[in-house]
């Protein structure tokens, strides 16, 4: 089996750093909707509280993302 040229693998390091923010904001709309519906509906908590809620935590879930992703 050949190993992989230079060319290809620089064709796959640009690809997946292209899908990067897609992922980061996939991972901060995800944990934003999670605790937006256990605030509001398991804890009952008001829209108003559960929409900062959602926003902090999916603001924080974005920089987690990002945080990961540059390893």
């Amino acid at each position: 089996m050949t190993a992989p040229n230079k060319a290809a693998l620089g064709r796959v390091e640009r690809a997946e750093t292209m899908r990067q923010p897609v992922y980061i904001a996939m991972h901060a709309v995800v944990a934003a909707g999670f605790i937006f519906l256990l605030q509001r509906y398991a804890l009952s908590a008001t829209l108003e509280s559960s929409l900062i809620w959602a926003l902090t935590f999916g603001g924080c879930a974005a920089g987690l993302a990002y945080m990961q992703s540059n390893r």
